[in-house]
C-alpha cells in the first residue's frame, strides 16, 4: 500500500480536514529526530554504563536503555502504520513487542549474571532490523520474525549444554570434518544466488550453510590451537583450515572465504603469540586477492566498481552508486521513514540494508548503529580476556573477530571504502541463516561468560569484584 492510499483512507475516516495532514506531516518529520536523539542517548550509554563502578547505577542504565528500545520500537510502528493504515503493522508490532519483552525477561533468568549490555544491544540491533524489513516490504518480516522466535528459545538452552558438556575441546577434528562436509554440500544439492554457488534452495526455504559453519569453524579452530607445541602442529592445523578457506573460495563466496581466513589469523596469533604468522598471513592475503582478481570475473567487477563506479553507473557500478546516493540524500537526519526511496537500492533487506537505514533514518543513526556494534565487539573481547579456559579463550575471540570483520565488511561495502563482499550486517538485516547463526554466536559467548568468568558483569574489575564478594559476605 502506497502513501497516497494511506492518505485516502485518512480522508474516509476522518473527512478531508487539513488538520489530518498537517498532523501527519509534523509526526513523520519530528519522529526521526526523537528516534535519532533516543538512539544517540542508548549509544552513549554503551560506553559509559560502567563508569564509577556503580552497581545500582549500572541496573538503571541497563533498564533505561530497554525502554528507549521499546520507544523507538513504538514510534517507528506507529509512522509505518500511519504510512499504511494496514492493520497488519499493528499485528506485527504486537507479535514483536512479545519477542521483546519475552527476551527482556527470560535471558536473564536462564543467563545467570549474564552481560546485559550484550542482551540490550542484541535486541535494539534485532529491533532494528524489524523496522527497515518491515517498512522495505512483502512478507520477508513474518519469516524473520518466525526465526527470531524460534532461535530465541532455542538459544535458553546453551548455557545447560555449555554446563553440563564440558568437552567441547576434544572434538577439534571432528569439527573440521562436519564444516568441510556442509561447506561441500552446496557442490552436490547446492544453487547460485547472487553470484555465488553458497546456497542450499528447497522450495521456498534457503539455507547458506557458511552461517553455521562460522561458527563450527572457530570451535575447530580453538579446540586444535590450544594444544599446539611447534611449528608442525600449526601446519597440521591450517591444512583443513585452508580446505575450509578453498572450499569457499571455490563457491565464489570470497566475503565468507575472507571472514574465515582473518578469523583463522587471529586465533592462530593469539595461541600461539608468534608476530612471523601474522606476517605470513597478511602475504598469503596479498596474493590470494590477486589470484582472485585475475580468477574470478565478479570479482573484477566489484573491483572496477569500487574504484570508479560512476564510470558505468547504469551497470557495473549501479549496486554502488544507489548506495552512495541514498546515503547522500539521507544526509545527517534522513528523510524520515516511509518517505525515501530505499526500494532502488539493490539487496536493500540483505547486503544494502544499512545504506536503505541511512537514507531514511539519517547518517547520524548509522553512526549509532556502528557505535552498538563496536561496543559488542568491546564487550566480546573483554569476555574473551576474563576467560580461564585456553579453549574458551579462544573461542569468544574467534567469535568476536568473526562478528566484528563481517560488520565492517558490509558496512565497508556499502560506503565504497573496500570493494563490496555481498555479506549481511549481522542481526540488522533479512536472512535466517544470518539472524540464526549470530544469536547463536552471542548466546554462546554470553554462556561463555556465566560459566567461566563468575557472577560479576565485565565492567566490574577483579578487585571491585572481590570487595562486593567479602560485603556480600559480612
Amino acid at each position: 500500500m502506497n502513501k497516497q492510499e494511506a492518505a485516502d483512507k485518512l480522508i474516509n475516516m476522518f473527512g478531508n480536514m487539513n488538520i489530518i495532514g498537517v498532523l501527519h506531516s509534523i509526526l513523520v518529520e519530528t519522529s526521526k529526530y526523537i528516534i535519532i536523539i533516543l538512539f544517540a542517548i542508548y549509544a552513549w550509554h554503551c560506553f559509559t554504563v560502567f563508569i564509577g563502578g556503580d552497581r545500582e547505577r549500572e541496573e538503571r542504565v541497563y533498564k533505561r536503555q530497554q525502554k528507549i528500545m521499546f520507544g523507538i520500537h513504538f514510534i517507528a510502528a506507529l509512522v509505518l502504520f500511519l504510512n499504511s493504515i494496514d492493520i497488519k503493522i499493528l499485528i506485527y508490532y504486537v507479535c514483536q513487542l512479545v519477542l521483546l519483552i519475552f527476551m527482556c525477561k527470560a535471558y536473564p533468568y536462564v543467563y545467570k549474571g549474564m552481560s546485559k549490555l550484550i542482551l540490550n544491544n542484541m535486541m535494539m540491533l534485532l529491533c532494528i532490523g524489524f523496522i527497515m524489513i518491515e517498512r522495505l516490504g512483502g512478507n520477508d518480516i513474518i519469516r524473520q520474525m518466525i526465526f527470531v522466535a524460534a532461535i530465541g528459545f532455542i538459544s535458553l538452552f546453551i548455557p545447560l549444554l555449555i554446563e553440563k558438556f564440558p568437552y567441547f575441546d576434544k572434538f577439534g577434528v571432528f569439527y573440521a570434518i562436519i564444516g568441510i562436509v556442509l561447506l561441500s554440500l552446496v557442490f552436490i544439492i547446492g544453487k547460485e544466488k547472487n553470484g555465488s554457488r553458497n546456497w542450499i534452495i528447497i522450495g521456498s526455504f534457503a539455507l547458506q550453510p557458511s552461517e553455521f559453519v562460522k561458527i563450527i569453524f572457530v570451535f575447530f579452530a580453538a579446540a586444535m590451537l590450544a594444544r599446539v607445541r611447534n611449528f608442525a602442529d600449526v601446519v597440521k592445523v591450517s591444512i583443513p583450515a585452508a580446505i575450509h578457506v578453498l572450499i569457499l573460495i571455490a563457491e565464489k563466496d570470497l566475503g565468507g572465504a575472507l571472514i574465515f581466513y582473518i578469523t583463522y589469523i587471529v586465533i592462530l596469533y593469539a595461541a600461539t603469540r608468534k608476530e612471523g604468522y601474522i606476517l605470513l598471513g597478511a602475504g598469503a592475503l596479498a596474493a590470494g586477492a590477486a589470484a582472485a582478481y585475475k580468477l574470478f570475473y565478479h570479482v573484477r567487477v566489484r573491483v572496477a566498481a569500487w574504484k570508479d563506479p560512476w564510470s558505468d553507473v547504469a551497470n557495473k557500478g549501479y549496486q554502488v552508486t544507489q548506495s552512495l546516493f541514498a546515503i547522500g540524500t539521507g544526509g545527517w537526519f534522513g528523510m524520515g521513514l516511509c518517505e525515501g526511496t530505499p526500494q532502488k537500492i539493490p539487496v536493500s533487506k540483505t547486503d544494502f540494508i544499512f545504506s536503505a537505514i541511512c537514507e531514511e533514518m539519517g547518517v547520524f543513526f548509522g553512526l549509532c548503529i556502528i557505535l552498538v556494534e563496536i561496543s559488542c565487539f568491546v564487550m566480546f573481547i573483554n569476555i574473551s580476556l576474563k576467560i580461564n579456559s585456553r579453549f574458551y579463550k579462544l573461542t569468544a575471540l574467534g567469535l568476536s573477530v568473526e562478528y566484528m570483520f563481517q560488520t565492517f565488511l558490509t558496512i565497508g561495502g556499502v560506503t565504497k571504502f573496500i570493494p563490496s563482499t555481498g555479506v549481511t550486517l549481522p542481526l540488522v538485516s533479512y536472512g535466517g541463516s544470518s539472524v540464526t547463526s549470530t544469536m547463536i554466536l552471542f548466546a554462546i559467548i554470553q554462556g561463555l561468560y556465566v560459566k567461566n568468568s563468575g557472577r560479576g558483569e565485565i565492567g566490574e574489575t577483579d578487585g571491585k569484584r572481590q570487595r562486593r564478594s567479602r560485603r556480600n559476605e559480612d
